[in-house]
């Protein structure tokens, strides 16, 4: 067992990751954990060009290289092993770029613009629902829905079925959340994705007939037209934009109004000088970004510092540690909500550089600057908070209380 992997399964690095991170970094930059199996990143420039250099590090086969499981379990995994072998962020460029390029067409930032007025009819109603109680759960009553509802209506997706997604989400990302997964953890896992799987599969043929003005009938369009993308690619695919879609989202918001209750003064800042919100999800994305490990596996053997990657090995990458880098960042574990340069990693480097990034910079300072003109006077309603230990990194529960404008 190597020196840190007791601190990689601990308590304390999944409520705390960063003191971890800067040990890591100055003692053992490229580290092999034997309890992971992988090696583990954390410097900012070994990170940014294994993003980047997709022919030496694929994606291909990163999400199930930690799989250890007998003969006839791999059979019984055979459908998630098959989803995360294909569609957008689980292939390398050309078939990465070809599917991109049809979904790219909902993101881009003449699209997103188009939205705000949508988003914030949204928040603003969320905060009106909760505003009378003088409480709120941050994650579950606002930030959860807000990016949620706002996917699946790009996606053509019925509002009643958010709590299936959430669910279907949480399980179908499960198995990541460690990195040797029990075998009925993977089943549960799986289960969860067969069951989105056929939501979409379903949608898909309702689309063929029936066309509205999604992304879906968008892409069932292409297909029509000859453009090279199969039911199964465009089924993985949605699955993929849907989990990010809200995910990401929802941690984000989250994560940056406890950062700002953390900080008194960055949060009177922030209200004193309403313009700051872009460049304050900026920070919130480099502090406490909620997607903090990425996977690649080493496509040839090759040499990162001092250490030899054998071909096939897998690489760990703690966007993270990176964040909080400091050749990169001054003083990079303070929150300053005006930094600049932030060049920070939180929607990662290169070919898959996040899709929805353009859709989450709209929703997250228009949710938290209604959150601050709202509710001008918001407090911690308890102390003791809890981090999920799963892919994304973000609280439980965030509640607040808050005395309306």
């Amino acid at each position: 067992m190597g020196q840190f992997d007791s601190a990689l399964a601990s308590e304390a690095f999944n409520q705390n990751p960063y003191p971890l991170y800067h040990e890591l970094r100055q003692q053992a930059p490229v580290y092999w954990s034997e309890a992971w199996g992988c090696w583990l990143l954390t410097r900012y420039d070994d990170i940014t060009w294994t993003l980047q250099d997709y022919r030496t590090f694929t994606s291909l086969g990163r999400l199930t290289a930690t799989m250890e499981l007998p003969e006839p379990l791999w059979e019984r995994v055979a459908p998630l092993v098959r989803h995360y072998s294909q569609g957008l962020i689980n292939v390398d460029p050309p078939d990465h770029t070809r599917m991109r390029q049809l979904v790219h067409m909902a993101f881009t930032p003449r699209a997103i613009r188009k939205m705000r007025a949508y988003i914030e009819d949204i928040v603003e109603r969320l905060i009106d629902e909760q505003i009378e109680r003088g409480f709120m759960d941050v994650i579950w009553d606002f930030s959860y829905p807000l990016p949620v509802t706002v996917i699946a209506e790009m996606m053509g997706i019925p509002v009643d079925d958010h709590a299936k997604f959430k669910r279907w989400s949480g399980e179908i990302v499960g198995f990541m959340a460690t990195p040797k997964p029990m075998p009925e953890v993977l089943l549960k896992s799986q289960d969860a994705l067969l069951a989105m799987q056929q939501y979409f599969r379903d949608i898909y043929a309702k689309r063929r007939l029936a066309p509205e003005d999604d992304l879906i009938t968008a892409l069932v369009r292409a297909e029509l037209e000859g453009e090279k993308l199969s039911e199964e690619e465009m089924v993985s695919s949605c699955v993929t934009i849907l989990i990010g879609g809200h995910e990401t989202t929802t941690y984000l918001i989250a994560n940056g109004v406890y950062a700002l209750l953390q900080h008194p003064d960055q949060l009177r800042r922030l209200r004193d000088n309403p313009a700051l919100d872009a460049a304050a999800t900026e920070e919130f994305l480099r502090y406490e970004g909620p997607f903090q490990r990425n996977r690649r596996i080493a496509a040839r053997d090759v040499v990162i510092g001092d250490m030899t990657i054998k071909k096939g090995q897998l690489i760990l990458q703690f966007l993270g540690a990176a964040n909080r880098d400091p050749s990169r960042f001054d003083q990079p574990d303070a929150l300053d909500l005006a930094r600049s340069p932030n060049k920070h990693l939180a929607f990662g480097y290169g070919p898959h550089f996040c899709l929805g990034a353009p859709l989450a910079r709209l929703e997250a300072p228009v949710a938290i600057r209604a959150l601050l003109q709202k509710l001008p006077k918001i407090r911690l309603a308890q102390d003791d908070l809890e981090w999920n230990s799963a892919l994304f990194r973000g609280l439980k529960s965030l509640p607040i209380e808050f005395e309306r404008a």
